[in-house]
Parts: C-alpha cells; sequence; structure tokens
C-alpha cells in the first residue's frame, strides 16, 4: 500500500468505454452506450449524432428548456431503475468555473451523464505543543454514500446558486457546528480534481478546498445527522491511516495527501512518489 495507490484509485476511469455528450457546441459530458440508449429511447428531445456523439435536439436551445427535459428524463430513467436514485439538490451544469451554466441537473444523476461537479472540502487542524492535530469525521452508517468512512472534517457538493466560501461557511455550521466567529477564517488553498468510474458512470470532478486552524478548546458537534463523531488525531497517525489502507473515502484521502505535502509532512526527500503525487492530486478531462 502507498499514497500513490490513492491517486490511482481516483483515476480508473477507462474512457473507451464512453461516447462524449455534447451541449450545442460545447463537450460537457461523457456517457456510456446502455445509458446513451436508455436516454435516447425515451423520446426525440435527446440524439445521436453522425460522429456517435449525444446531446439535445436542435430544438432544446434554452436553459429553461434544458432544464425541464433534464428533470423529466431523470424521473424516468429513476422509475426505471436506470438511474439508481435522486438527491433532490441541483448541481450547475459547465466545464470551466469561468463558463456560465448551461442548465442544471440532479447531484446524483451528473456522473451517468459524466459532467462535472464541483464541491467544498475543508482541513480542520489544530496546532498542538507536539504538533499539527487533525480533525477527522467519521461518516454516519445510515449515509447513502460511503457510509461509516473516515471523512474530511466538513466537505459537501457546490449547488446552484452559492458562492464555494459562502457554501464552505455554511457546510461547517451544518456538518460540524463550527460558528461563524471561527469559519469565517477559511483559507483557501487550491483545488484537487481526479476522474472517477463508479457503477453509474463518470465523475471528472473538482474538489475547492480550504484549511481552517481551530482553537484547542474548540469541538465539533454532529450537527445534521451526516457524520457519526469527529476525532481529533496528530497529523502522523492519520499519514499513516492514508498510507496504510482505504479507511478514508475515496476523494478525501487526496485532500489530506494535498493537506500532507503542504504542511512538509510529505516531501521529495522522504517520499519517493512525491513529484507522481503532486501531479496526480491535478488529473483533469478534456472533453
Amino acid at each position: 500500500m502507498a499514497y500513490l495507490d490513492h491517486i490511482n484509485a481516483c483515476n480508473n476511469a477507462n474512457l473507451s468505454r464512453y461516447a462524449r455528450f455534447r451541449i450545442g457546441d460545447f463537450p460537457v459530458g461523457a456517457v456510456r452506450p446502455e445509458f446513451a440508449t436508455a436516454l435516447t429511447a425515451l423520446g426525440p428531445d435527446f440524439i445521436r449524432d453522425d460522429n456517435g456523439e449525444y446531446g439535445f435536439a436542435a430544438h432544446i436551445k434554452t436553459v429553461t428548456a434544458r432544464n425541464e427535459l433534464l428533470a423529466a428524463a431523470t424521473s424516468s430513467l429513476c422509475d426505471q431503475g436506470v438511474i439508481k436514485q435522486l438527491h433532490g439538490e441541483k448541481f450547475d451544469i459547465r466545464n470551466r468555473l469561468a463558463d456560465e451554466p448551461l442548465c442544471q441537473l440532479d447531484r446524483f444523476a451528473m456522473s451517468y451523464f459524466g459532467f462535472r461537479s464541483w464541491g467544498v472540502h475543508m482541513n480542520g487542524f489544530v496546532r498542538k505543543s507536539d504538533g499539527i492535530h487533525m480533525w477527522i469525521a467519521h461518516r454516519a452508517k445510515d449515509k447513502p454514500t460511503y457510509p461509516g468512512m473516515l471523512d474530511n472534517m466538513v466537505a459537501g457538493g457546490q449547488p446552484t446558486g452559492l458562492g464555494f466560501r459562502e457554501n464552505m461557511i455554511k457546510e461547517c455550521s451544518e456538518e460540524a457546528g463550527i460558528p461563524e466567529r471561527l469559519s469565517q477564517n477559511v483559507q483557501a488553498i487550491g483545488t484537487v480534481s481526479y476522474l472517477y468510474e463508479t457503477n453509474g458512470g463518470l465523475k471528472p470532478d473538482v474538489m475547492v478546498n480550504f484549511d481552517l486552524e481551530l482553537p484547542e478548546d474548540f469541538t465539533p458537534h454532529c450537527a445534521d445527522g451526516e457524520v457519526d463523531r469527529f476525532e481529533l488525531l496528530p497529523l502522523g497517525e492519520v499519514a499513516q491511516i492514508v498510507r496504510s489502507g482505504f479507511a478514508f473515502k475515496f476523494n478525501c484521502a487526496l485532500v489530506v495527501i494535498d493537506f500532507l505535502i503542504r504542511h512538509g509532512h510529505l516531501t521529495a526527500d522522504n517520499e519517493p512518489s512525491y513529484s507522481e503525487l503532486v501531479a496526480g492530486l491535478h488529473h483533469q478531462l478534456s472533453y
């Protein structure tokens, strides 16, 4: 087992299994043949072009029309069992942050279309006399995804209508009971990206990450039921957990590795795969 195994596990996608999905002139997703077949079987509003790529029919031109069609299609596909379940929260569909959203889609349906999702993750940590300690979340055992696994202190998807920092502060309150007088000190520290393949489809996702240094006398509490408990561990112990297995939710391990690099726990002198780790934390699909 090595740190690099987490990079490889998060970048497991076999792109030969997918065909592009376009919105107008923009390739923004990728679909498996079986999903594409179910999608086009819904009617003439989804098409396959002469290049073997999929998308909306020409008459579906506006954001509103796309949203209405996607909502109806995903509901129908969920009823058919093609999509396992829907969440109810909408994500923007766009390739780059600089792009205006082309439409919105239920967050649990994003991977079926291979649309890029953004999320926010936060490393909560405390400086003690014996070094840095990190707050680790134990996911609730009844969560629909990755129950019982280890997680970053606070994390969440990026819904339509919120800024990243705004969303991070909201998630701090909702997930860990962190008051705004503390969470307003979150520091934006960059992104981690990966190209992951699930049973449902493709996740070419980007995590927008933050650090938050917390006082020793603060103890988080499980505010919304998504976390079973929080645990404060020495950074070396956290590193060993990541190094020795897959106890962390797959993408959360990358956020921890990024923290270990930035805070000097992993260096070019003590980690043989250092350069591969640094490069591997920023793996993005160019459609």
